[in-house]
């Protein structure tokens, strides 16, 4: 056989290769539009003038990015409903691409101060539209396999915390954002690891935003301080606070009180500097 010959049975052999590795077609995934995968920059026609960028502290800019995270989110889900409502097959493809592919996106917390809304909103009217999405996060949570002890769909309980987010961020005013604030610690704290300082800042929102709130909230983050982080004096304080303040149920309030007491033991007997740790007066 000639080398010609042989080149061409390479290139062919090479051709076969390549066309039986590829299996993005064995898969139903929707056919991604033309065109650079993101576009960072303003797009055409859409105005961002009222977005002062100049000389903006680090707080405020990162608070802006939390935001305008949640907005994106929200109007592309509502386009994703838009074209389907309307029967626009493609598009409805390309916005469920998008969808998904925000959802593997890692959202940093730059600062933790910024990823949660401030202290003081109020939990004051009802917002039909509020209530929608609060059922709709209660709703993926079961989904995700809440209640099911060792048993959970991250990306499942991933959803539900944004669309707790987007309630929050939207309808700042809703009488559900404190209990959505409560359910976003609860989330934080139960199934993504090492987020326990995130998920007090939430818990502390649920009762600041709602003081009345019947959920445990205050409970929750006794927890944390007391079993993950060991910060004795802080759990103290909340177990004293949820037997004051708290309408969470008899059972927290009597583990509440058995561990303000073996917390105030071991206190006394073991955090207290002690005597005997001084080097004695013999030994030197």
């Amino acid at each position: 056989m000639s080398g010609r010959a042989l080149a061409l049975v390479w290139v062919l052999a090479c051709g076969v290769w390549a066309v039986g590795c590829k299996t993005d077609a064995l898969h139903s995934q929707p056919e991604a539009p033309p065109g650079p995968t993101t576009d960072l920059e303003t797009p055409e026609g859409v105005d961002f003038s009222d977005v002062q960028m100049v000389e903006r502290a680090e707080v405020d800019l990162v608070e802006q990015v939390a935001r305008y995270r949640a907005l994106y989110a929200r109007y592309l889900r509502e386009l994703k409903g838009y074209y389907e409502r309307n029967g626009l097959v493609d598009k409805l493809a390309w916005a469920e691409h998008e969808l998904d592919d925000l959802r593997h996106v890692k959202p940093y917390k730059y600062l933790l101060a910024a990823e949660v809304p401030a202290g003081d909103l109020s939990a004051s009217e009802s917002i039909a539209e509020a209530d929608a999405l609060f059922a709709e996060a209660q709703a993926i949570m079961k989904e995700g396999g809440h209640g099911t002890p060792a048993l959970y769909y991250e990306r499942k309980m991933k959803e539900a915390l944004s669309k707790l987010k987007e309630l929050i961020v939207t309808y700042p005013s809703s009488d559900k954002i404190a209990a959505a604030a409560y359910w976003c610690g609860y989330i934080h704290k139960e199934y993504f690891k090492g987020e326990e300082l995130i998920a007090l800042r939430w818990f502390e929102r649920a009762w600041q935003w709602d003081a009345d709130l019947e959920l445990p909230a205050r409970f929750e983050a006794a927890v944390v301080y007391d079993f993950r982080l060991h910060e004795r004096a802080k759990a103290l304080e909340l177990y004293r606070a949820v037997l004051e303040l708290e309408k969470s149920g008899k059972s927290n309030a009597l583990f509440a009180a058995d561990r303000i007491e073996q917390l105030t033991i071991e206190e006394q007997s073991y955090l207290a500097p002690q005597e005997e740790d001084q080097v004695p007066a013999s030994a030197e």
